[in-house]
């Protein structure tokens, strides 16, 4: 799956490791986190992330 990194503070979603402290499950896409999810470093929304090639 592909990774994606904040516009604002750099910090990359990881869906493999997912957003525990959210209660997002390690395997959740990116695109399956709810709207209402935000960067847990610095408050960012979905919209502010781009997708990263590894």
């Amino acid at each position: 799956m592909k990774k994606y990194r904040c516009l604002v503070c750099g910090f990359v979603y990881d869906p493999g490791v997912g957003d525990p402290d959210t209660g997002i499950a390690p395997g959740t896409s990116f695109e399956d986190l709810p709207d209402s999810w935000m960067c847990p470093e610095c408050g960012a929304t979905k919209a502010d992330f781009e997708p990263i090639d590894e």
